[in-house]
């Protein structure tokens, strides 16, 4: 019958519909359930009629590893039996090559024991691990099975990477403690015999049991593996190709054993003296995999000996012992520059967490030996000498590998700024010797060695850090070096070098040190010559282009007082960067949109900020944006006219650009060079009407909305009162037929607009304000398919920005709403007690809350809107204990908190303005009216008198007691 049942399991396996793939798992899992499913599937396993089933092999240790997880820990005695005999016919099937399970199926069992394990030892399965040792003679296969439940039972019982809850722990401990007392040596000695007897003949099992080795290592004696026969061993290992890589593995588990820093060191300094003995650190082989684990090893002795010193140093421990571990820690650092040093970049990745943890040793000390400042100079030269890039880099499409250099070169450059900390001099003399010995012979080197050179020219601003970028003032040494460094890199005319590294960095540092043509303004011409030339927004590079648009007008904005006279000059140079892209013209210049984008600004900035009259800046501005004006009315009379839809969004997509362009010039104003002052703002508002008019066509419309918002934003930043007179134009335009999505989008600027003119806009307000707000409930009410996520969501924002659009008027212009007739003031008033009490957003009930808190601030005290006080009782009241007594308002959640301090916060203002009175209504006809009864009214109503915070604090309580 049992067999029945797995046969039954197999056909529906095998099967290729996936009906009986699921009925399978179906099966499987009444298997689970079952009481004796397990043993049904104990003894399929075991009966070798489904040996070459993986699938159902699979299934059976499934089922009974369940068992094992979940009852077997209250087994019977016959159960416990059955299950013991289960495990040791496993693990003799699994000796015999012929019964042999697949890898995955090995695991699987051994994971099986190891819960059977934490369950049966030491009590119930006392000889467990005598059982187990008792397999070894069977063979490769035994010795292997036998690895493979060491390693389950490690990760059940010891791996410090799985969560343990506190009874795991404890049991894990125990379990610990017996395994110390009963079977330590025996498992010590299995792993000795089975190195000794297989490294010949099977090496993949001793790489395995090195695993186990280095696994067991920290929780068992350090006296079982740092003994004459094991480490003659280990070392014996490292000198063969097979067994090396997993015997240094092994060797670092050992040394990451925890023991008091003397110890630590001791081990060190024996395991190290017998390495270097037999030449394991002379390697002259290529095998990059051996020399990465190599390297690791070497690093973990590092970390050791650091942390030890610094545990000694911190105990004020006896001198002989920290200079001992002190000088052991020198001792090896010759090694860790040979391997920092490897041309292979993971073997140096390897030690730099040494390299990183030795310098801020050497920095906790008062003073630097001579030995230590070699090393650190030595630290220094190995880093320089690995910042070079490899010859296969490629810079133009920079994939996986390159990113791992990226991230690489970022560590050794954290490691240069480190020794810059250390010792500032040495790195300004180096790195100053570096660059005087590199430039001007530029033309004879690598483009490697010369793009190192500028690196570190440019790392110096990170390393040896000034105040707001002074690297030019303050230190005489740094900024005579930096200087004549700053003074070579222009000269040398390296930027004709010409490869795209040594470009982007020259760029790089020029910007960085833009404080150096305050002080040697001869050179500004040069640098504004190798922005504009091929060397820079002409480079035959996308890359360079892109990040020189952008250093470019950096560059502009740090030098714009000294550039009044080479204005008109990069203007002309200029101009065909300016060009508007547009599908017809056949003319495309050789930036993208947003590099343009940073060309306009660059542009306005040198005309804004240049020593000229406003006629002459006027005139220059004109000149800029009169392109963007010639090309936008072209492309509007082609896209009323095409028909075709592709090209109509071409031109729509090249209008929207114009309009960024021309948003993006006004960034060139400031606060102390407005557009007023430079006489530029008819040049701006000329444009304004030209996009205005743009809103006609029904064509691309919301492209063409996009553009038009983004420049009204900018204009309303710029203009003064000289935008008025087209907002108008603008409301009617934007909001002619609008959907939920465009009136969302079309808030902010309104809001912008209200926050600037304040009480100036009023009039104007007063009169659109319920043409606007008609036109929003209008949107909101249009009905939409019940699963249609998409408008549901634009709809939720748009009430979002409604109920802000009413916080910004009553926080900015309240005569707004005052100047509305009696009736849509109600209906608007209406609608925020409605965000607040039956729209489950919280966002929209915090804004609504906060809004009506601040009209009882300005409408409810002692000279009140007509009528508001009776809105106050009738309706804000309700809605402050409607609100959080609603289902979908979660008290527990963190953003309908903050909900209910705002709900807090309106009734505390209610009676901050009303006082007793509000008492009153509260005591005899609001409470009574809802039933709420006298103790608990009048708590609410002490707590209401009391500190914010409290009140708040006690609302939720009081609040989750009522909807209890």
């Amino acid at each position: 019958m049992d067999d029945m049942v797995l046969q039954g399991l197999a056909a529906l396996v095998l099967a290729p519909d996936s009906e009986s793939q699921n009925r399978a798992v179906q099966f499987v899992e009444q298997l689970k359930q079952s009481l004796h499913g397990w043993k049904v599937c104990a003894q399929g396993f075991t009966s070798g009629n489904y040996h070459q089933n993986d699938h159902v092999l699979f299934f059976c240790m499934q089922i009974c590893e369940y068992y094992a997880k979940t009852r077997y820990s209250q087994a019977s005695l016959e159960d416990f039996e059955t299950m013991k005999e289960f495990v040791m016919t496993s693990l003799e099937k699994e000796s015999v090559t012929a019964s042999q399970s697949k890898p995955f199926i090995r695991n699987k069992l051994a994971q099986l024991i190891s819960l059977v394990f934490v369950n049966d030892f030491p009590h119930r399965w006392p000889l467990f691990f005598t059982n187990l040792l008792s397999t070894l003679p069977r063979g490769p296969q035994a010795v292997d099975m036998y690895l493979r439940v060491l390693l389950a039972i490690d990760t059940e019982v010891v791996d410090r990477d799985i969560v343990h809850s506190p009874e795991e722990a404890h049991r894990n401990n125990m379990l610990k403690d017996a395994m110390r007392g009963q079977c330590v040596n025996d498992l010590a000695n299995s792993w000795y015999d089975i190195m000794t007897l297989y490294e010949v003949t099977n090496p993949d099992i001793v790489c395995t049991c090195l695993e186990v080795v280095g696994r067991y290592v920290s929780w068992m004696d350090i006296s079982l593996f740092v003994n004459d026969r094991m480490v003659s061993l280990l070392v014996k290992f490292l000198t063969i190709p097979s067994l090396r890589g997993a015997a240094c593995d092994c060797a670092l588990e050992i040394i990451n054993k925890g023991m008091d820093p003397v110890s630590k060191s001791a081990l060190i300094e024996s395991f190290m003296g017998v390495l270097s003995s037999v030449g394991i650190f002379k390697y002259e082989d290529e095998d990059s995999e051996f020399l990465c684990k190599l390297s690791k090893l070497i690093n973990g002795i590092g970390l050791a000996l650091t942390s030890g010193w610094q545990k000694l140093s911190a105990k004020n421990s006896t001198s002989r012992s920290a200079d001992a571990l002190l000088a052991a820690l020198e001792d090896k650092i010759p090694l860790m520059l040979r391997f920092l040093g490897d041309e292979d970049d993971d073997v140096s990745s390897a030690v730099i967490e040494f390299a990183t943890e030795y310098i801020a040793t050497v920095k906790s000390m008062s003073s630097l030996s001579d030995a230590q400042k070699v090393h650190i100079e030595g630290l220094l030269v190995t880093i320089i000498k690995k910042l070079k890039y490899d010859e296969s880099y490629n810079f133009e499409k920079e994939g996986e590998e390159e990113a791992e250099f990226q991230e690489y070169r970022k560590q050794l450059r954290v490691i240069f700024n480190n020794v810059a900390g250390l010792d500032s001099q040495m790195v300004l003399v180096l790195v100053h010797g570096l660059v005087s010995k590199t430039l001007p012979c530029w033309q004879s080197l690598d483009y490697r060695d010369v793009e190192v050179a500028i690196t570190l020219m440019y790392s110096l601003g990170e390393a040896i850090p000034t105040s707001r970028g002074q690297h030019f003032s303050g230190s005489p040494e740094k900024a005579s070096a930096l200087q004549d460094m700053m003074r070579l890199l222009i000269t040398s005319q390296v930027s004709r070098q010409g490869h795209i590294s040594v470009l982007l960095q020259f760029f790089e540092t020029v910007v960085r040190y833009d404080r150096f043509f305050v002080c040697e303004q001869q050179h500004i011409p040069d640098v504004l010559m190798a922005f504009l030339d091929e060397r820079g927004l002409r480079n035959g590079s996308a890359k360079v282009r892109s990040r020189v648009a952008y250093l470019f007008l950096r560059f502009v904005k740090s030098t714009k007082n000294y550039l009044t006279r080479y204005l008109e000059d990069v203007l002309k140079q200029m101009q065909d960067l300016l060009t508007v892209s547009c599908p017809d013209n056949g003319i495309s210049h050789s930036l993208s949109d947003s590099d343009q984008l940073f060309i306009y600004e660059t542009a306005s900035t040198l005309i804004v900020s240049s020593n000229i009259e406003p006629e002459k800046k006027q005139m220059l501005m004109k000149q800029l944006l009169m392109q963007i004006a010639t090309k936008f009315n072209i492309m509007l009379v082609k896209l009323k006219e095409e028909s075709s839809e592709k090209r109509q969004l071409a031109y729509a997509l090249c209008m929207q650009n114009a309009m960024s362009l021309a948003s993006r010039a006004s960034k060139g104003f400031s606060g102390q060079q407005t557009m007023k002052q430079c006489g530029c703002i008819l040049a701006f508002t000329e444009l304004l009407s030209i996009f205005l008019g743009a809103l006609e066509v029904t064509n691309q419309r919301d492209l063409l909305q996009q553009g038009v918002r983004q420049y009204l934003h900018r204009m309303v930043v710029c203009l003064a009162e000289e935008i008025m007179p087209f907002l108008p134009e603008a409301m009617a335009r934007l909001l002619k037929q609008p959907d939920a999505r465009e009136l969302y989008d079309f808030l902010p600027l309104v809001n912008q607009i209200i926050m600037k003119f304040r009480e100036a806009i009023t009039p104007f307000l007063s009169q659109v304000f319920m043409p606007l707000v008609t036109t929003i409930f209008q949107v909101l009410s249009v009905p939409s398919e019940h699963n249609d996520h998409s408008i549901a969501e634009e709809k939720k924002l748009l009430r979002r920005g409604y109920f802000l659009f009413l916080a910004t008027i009553v926080c900015n212009c309240l005569d707004v709403l005052k100047l509305q007739d009696m009736q849509n003031l109600n209906q608007v008033l209406m609608s925020i007690i409605q965000g607040a009490v039956e729209i489950p957003d919280p966002q929209s009930q915090k804004c609504c809350f906060s809004t009506l808190r601040k009209l009882v601030e300005l409408w409810g005290g002692k000279d009140p809107l007509p009528g508001f006080p009776e809105f106050i009782y009738k309706e804000i009241i309700p809605a402050c204990f409607m609100a959080p007594l609603k289902p979908t308002f979660d008290l527990s959640d963190g953003q309908t908190a903050l909900v209910l301090g705002e709900v807090s916060s309106c009734m505390q203002e209610i009676f901050q303005q009303r006082g007793q009175e509000l008492l009153i209504f509260l005591r005899r006809d609001f409470f009574p009216s809802k039933g709420v009864n006298q103790e608990n009214a009048e708590c609410y109503i002490s707590n209401l008198q009391g500190n914010i915070k409290a009140f708040r604090s006690w609302s939720k309580n009081f609040f989750l007691q009522a909807k209890s």
